[in-house]
């Protein structure tokens, strides 16, 4: 394509990008209306609009989910904030309605919103108080006494499955890169370390389908809850007087160590796997909430899945493989690097379950 073409083409998604915010601001302002308080200011967070109301500050974002969820999101949210634990709640418009907007233009939910800053991923101190404060939000929802509809349910065997998935997956990239006769620095790196994490991915399906097993033990189900579902250090916001936690759309009933496992996944890549600050993680969601030998099998499996692996060859198989993207390599690099620091801390964490 030549310059000016892309300039040109460039120009028409710039132009239909600032239509569209038009046109998602015009519904927001009449979804606003809908509301039993008056808006003085509005101003552009992100993929929201944030409110300033006399009821003090709100904030207006698109929902994608059914009716029914947003009614029970609305309901726990409740009962947490009778709990004094501090979220986003939702706000019912004047016609009782968890939602504004309509099915034609789009639904929206108008919730409160809490001027603070993000959890440091850098701070050691925030991340052990989020992850204390992730172990009073499970003991309050072990609480919640509502109805959990059916659709909030995660399969007992839907780990499994997706971890079966992402194997497969793997097996197929390593079967196209084997195919090629000329291969390029990615996939020369990736058939060096691809039997490696093969093997671990294998090691965890079987610790899976041997844990599920025991079904039928008061231990498992035990470790079942509803769950935030996307508990991160976005989602964290330390407040002046607190904490409060944030974007509760993804919840679900599943084993709530699924939440530690993934915020202490996102961490510890950022910190090198470090054995001590993973550890003490461990060590603060238990001082609140007492992990038992069941759920500290659930945690090591999980993190123990090389995740990070499974999408760097999932993004490159699905990319355009005749450019290999210098990201994709340097990516790879970098769980190459880390992979000793990480199981060190597998090998601890092993210790500690066992």
């Amino acid at each position: 394509m030549k310059r000016r073409e892309i300039t040109v083409s460039l120009s028409v998604i710039s132009v239909r990008n600032r239509m569209e915010g038009v046109v998602l601001y015009n519904q927001a302002e009449q979804c606003i209306e809908q509301y039993p308080f008056t808006v003085s200011q509005t101003s552009k967070g992100r993929g929201a609009l944030i409110c300033s109301t006399e009821c003090g500050e709100k904030v207006l974002k698109e929902y994608k989910g059914s009716v029914a969820r947003a009614e029970i999101l609305y309901d726990v949210a409740c009962f947490l904030k009778q709990e004094g634990i501090t979220i986003d709640a939702i706000i019912k418009t004047t016609e009782q309605s968890c939602l504004s907007g309509s099915e034609e233009d789009g639904f929206y939910l108008m919730k409160d919103w809490y001027s603070g800053r993000e959890c440091d991923t850098k701070s050691r101190e925030d991340i052990l108080l989020s992850v204390r404060k992730l172990a009073e939000l499970h003991l309050c929802l072990k609480r919640y006494s509502g109805e959990i509809p059916e659709f909030m349910w995660i399969s007992e065997q839907a780990l499994t499955k997706e971890f079966e998935k992402h194997t497969r997956e793997i097996k197929k990239v390593r079967n196209y890169v084997r195919g090629k006769k000329k291969k390029n620095v990615f996939e020369e790196k990736f058939m060096e370390t691809y039997e490696k994490f093969l093997t671990q991915a294998e090691e965890v399906l079987e610790g899976l389908r041997m844990q599920a097993e025991q079904r039928e033990n008061a231990q498992w189900k035990e470790m079942y809850g509803l769950c935030h579902g996307d508990y991160n250090q976005h989602n964290i916001i330390f407040l002046k007087d607190g904490m409060a936690i944030i974007n509760f759309e993804q919840m679900h009933y599943e084993i709530q160590v699924g939440d530690l496992a993934h915020f202490m996944r996102k961490i510890l890549e950022k910190h090198n796997w470090n054995t001590g600050l993973g550890m003490d993680m461990i060590t603060a969601y238990d001082a609140k909430k007492k992990l038992s030998k069941m759920e500290c099998e659930q945690l090591y499996l999980r993190l123990a899945y090389p995740e990070k692996f499974w999408k760097i060859a999932n993004h490159y198989y699905n990319s355009n493989k005749a450019w290999v993207s210098g990201r994709d390599i340097e990516k790879l690099e970098k769980i190459m690097t880390q992979e000793k620091a990480r199981q060190q801390f597998l090998q601890m964490l092993f210790y500690f379950v066992k």
